[in-house]
This record gives structure tokens, C-alpha cells and sequence, in this order.
């Protein structure tokens, strides 16, 4: 008997059928180059961020892909290091925003273009709808949260003393220690070593250089690239080989010498809790001169979890100054002219501000603290939290991490740095990665 009924196929529910064109054709992908001055991986990143800026202005997906292939290729063409095609990419891509903006500005109303519930929730327009506005509701990080957070991020007592951080000499007081092998001990106290050339010149009792001579040094940092013949190292400066002579010439040699008198710390003490368990979050930066007796302090700032400035001074070095380092320092002669605030007043002041369990966070803060000759345990350091994929001694620069994960450029003035841009990064990168981190828990 043949049955009445009939069997149907049904087709599978999809959860999402995407309207956009960008089903059609595939994302132009970059062929890989071994050797290149700037890895595959970076400029594919890049090459697809210019193609989300392009199809919000472009009337084509085909056209969208041509348009960011070109600004790609003349990024690239115009960066000789990776560092270098960083800037010149986060500024292309300020320039493609832009031009989106302003085509929205001046579109109709009845002529934009539709766009899915996908790009809604991924791209631009998301700002204006309910499920994002959500998103950024819950991730306002208030203060207290802030603290609560970043507690996870604090340096152990281990990894301190593995970054060279000063500790607490255990009999002497005031005095600081270092656990890393860092510590200098220069039996013959006349003779230095420069930290820009690596040469050996004389000084006198008062710190002093015996003779005036020259010193030729490259400012840049060592890379290493994988070219034809293997790994090459250079400098960013000039490209320069190691060896080479140096692209910058000064007046005189320079020595570090802070980790030569370890004496005059101050460390930051216990105070009653706060309310609601924060006893507050900071980010700290200093700038140094050369002096007589090596890099002393010439500028603090220090900045809280709303990234204003709470303090901000020029210091005046105890020694005589022998080089401002105004291209890394931004300080100039004039800006230390009528300043008599002093390290000490300095300490006295941070001392008040912090406590023992404030966060205090920065870029190898190490060197500040060793120049501000603070000794302090609960430290949250961005070269660690954003490691290097070579491990220690090597370390991100602070602008390229800026590049990188919030797509700013920093530190590209020709008057030098400026601690409280610098600072106020660093507050900006660890938010950005609490609030990843609640991306991930969510």
C-alpha cells in the first residue's frame, strides 16, 4: 500500500547569511617574503585594516581592495624598518578615516549604502546601536576597578629582581641594592666608560673629563633582520652596521653612574587602607640630563587612572650638566633655568602621594625609579605585560606598542619626549588590555 504521505527535504537553519558584498570576492592576501624589512604577518594587519576604512567611502568592493593594495604598497615603499613603516601606516590610516567621514558627511540620507547586521555589530556603526552602547557600558572601568584588576599584572618579588628593580639593602638604610648583576663597581673611579661609544676616558675627583674629545655614537637601537646571508644587526638610527662609526657626533663623553652610588633611596611605606580597598593607580615618567656624575633626573610626571596630571616638575640635577639629551629628554636649558626643586623635594612629594600598595605603572620603570632613587614593590611594567618575542634583554619600545594596539603615534616630535605623553600611555595601554581581558571573559 503506498503511503500517502510524502517526505520532504528541508534545508538547515543558518544562523547568519551575510548581505555584504564581501561574501563575493576574498581579501587580497600578501605573498610572504622571507627577509623583508617588514614581516608579512604586520602588513597583511594593516593591509586589512585599510580595507575596512576603504569599503565605508568606496562605491566598490573591488575598488575598496585596489585603493588599500596602493596605500599599502606605498607605505611600504616609503618605510625602511618596521618601526618606520608603523608610523607611516597608523598616519595612512588616520588619513582613510577621514576620507570615510567626510563622504558620510556629504552622502545622502536615501543614497547610503545598506549594510548588514554583521558589519553593524563589527564596523563603525556599531557606535550608535543598543547591543554596543552595552558593550561600552560595561566596560567604564571606574577607579576602584582599575585597581582591582591590575592587581594580576603586579611584578612578583622575583621578577623585581630579574628587571633589575632597586631593593632595599637589608642592613643599610637609604641604601638601594640590585639583585640582577647590574650593580657597577669600577675599581678605579678616575676611569669611565662612556654609554654612548663604549669608550674609556678620564675624569677628574669632581667628575669632570680630563680632555675634551669627541664622541661619535649611534642614538639609534641594535635590530636584527633576517636578510640573504642570514641575521643581520643594525642600527634603527642609520642602518649602520655594528662597528660602524657613529651617525651622531657630541661634544664630550657621558657615563649612566646610576647604578654606581646606590645611596639617598627612599622607600615608599604602608598607610591606613582607603575606602573600598584602592589605594590608587598611577602612572609614573622621568626624564634625565648627563651630568658630572651621570644621568640625574630633570623632569617627573605622574599621571592617575583618568589620565590627568597630579604632578608634573622640572627637577633641578644636584651636578653640573654636561649634556641636556634634549632629543630623548625634550629638557632644555631654558626649562631648568629658574628651577630649585630638587630631587629631594621631589621624594618628599611622591612620598606623600604614594603608598606602599599604590600601582604604580610605567615602561621599564626601573630606570625612573633608579633615577628618582625610590625604592617601591607593586609595580605593573608595560615592556612586561607586552614582552618581547625574544625574551630579556629585549624590549618593545614604548611607541611601537602605541602603534601597534591603539594605532597612535608617540614620541615623533623633534623637540624630544615628553614624560607626560609618555605616562599617560602607558595608563592608556593598561586599560586597553583590562578591557581586552573582560572581551575575553565575557
Amino acid at each position: 500500500m503506498a503511503s500517502k504521505t510524502s517526505s520532504t527535504t528541508r534545508e538547515r537553519r543558518r544562523a547568519h547569511v551575510p548581505s555584504l558584498q564581501s561574501a563575493a570576492l576574498k581579501r587580497p592576501v600578501l605573498p610572504t617574503e622571507f627577509g623583508a624589512k617588514v614581516p608579512t604577518t604586520v602588513r597583511q594587519r594593516y593591509l586589512n585594516l585599510f580595507i575596512d576604512e576603504c569599503l565605508t567611502f568606496c562605491p566598490s568592493q573591488e575598488e575598496a581592495f585596489n585603493k588599500a593594495l596602493e596605500e599599502e604598497k606605498m607605505v611600504y615603499s616609503r618605510s625602511s624598518s618596521r618601526n618606520i613603516y608603523l608610523n607611516v601606516a597608523v598616519n595612512t590610516l588616520k588619513k582613510l578615516r577621514s576620507q570615510g567621514s567626510e563622504k558620510k558627511a556629504t552622502c545622502p540620507k536615501g543614497n547610503r549604502k545598506t549594510v548588514s547586521h554583521e558589519a553593524v555589530l563589527a564596523g563603525k556603526l556599531a557606535a550608535n546601536s543598543s547591543f554596543s552602547s552595552r558593550i561600552r557600558q560595561d566596560e567604564e572601568l571606574t577607579e576602584v576597578t582599575i585597581y582591582q584588576k591590575l592587581k594580576k599584572y603586579i611584578l612578583t618579588l622575583e621578577q623585581l629582581k630579574e628587571h633589575g628593580y632597586p631593593q632595599a639593602h637589608p642592613d643599610k638604610s637609604g641604601r638601594a641594592v640590585v639583585f640582577s648583576g647590574e650593580e657597577i663597581k669600577n675599581s678605579d673611579s678616575s676611569c669611565k666608560v662612556c654609554c654612548r661609544c663604549g669608550a674609556e676616558y678620564l675624569v677628574t675627583q669632581s667628575g669632570s673629563c680630563v680632555r675634551r674629545e669627541e664622541c661619535n655614537y649611534h642614538w639609534g637601537r641594535l635590530r636584527r633582520q633576517r636578510g640573504p646571508g642570514g641575521l643581520e644587526t643594525f642600527y634603527n638610527c642609520c642602518s649602520g652596521a655594528v662597528g660602524s662609526v657613529g651617525c651622531q657626533v657630541a661634544q664630550q663623553h657621558v657615563q649612566d653612574g646610576r647604578k654606581e652610588n646606590l645611596d639617598g633611596f627612599v622607600k615608599t611605606f604602608e598607610k591606613l587602607n582607603r575606602l573600598e580597598g584602592n589605594h590608587g593607580v598611577f602612572a609614573l615618567d622621568c626624564e634625565m640630563c648627563y651630568t658630572t656624575r651621570g644621568l640625574e633626573l630633570t623632569r617627573v610626571t605622574v599621571v592617575n587612572s583618568q589620565l590627568k596630571v597630579v604632578y608634573d616638575t622640572f627637577v633641578k640635577p644636584d651636578n653640573k650638566i654636561v649634556d641636556y639629551n634634549t632629543r630623548f629628554s625634550g629638557v632644555t636649558e631654558e626649562d631648568l633655568q629658574n628651577t630649585s626643586i630638587t630631587m629631594r623635594d621631589v621624594q618628599a612629594v611622591l612620598l606623600c602621594m604614594f603608598s606602599s600598595d599604590s600601582i604604580l605603572i610605567g615602561h621599564s620603570l626601573e630606570s625612573d625609579l633608579f633615577a628618582l632613587k625610590l625604592i617601591h614593590q607593586t609595580v605593573v611594567d608595560t615592556a612586561v605585560v607586552f614582552p618581547h618575542r625574544l625574551g630579556l634583554p629585549y624590549k618593545r619600545a614604548l611607541r611601537t606598542l602605541m602603534a601597534e594596539y591603539l594605532k597612535r603615534i608617540i614620541q615623533d616630535s623633534v623637540e624630544g619626549h615628553d614624560s607626560s605623553e609618555d605616562a599617560c600611555s602607558c595608563m592608556e595601554l593598561m586599560i586597553w588590555r583590562l578591557k581586552e581581558d573582560a572581551k575575553l571573559n565575557r
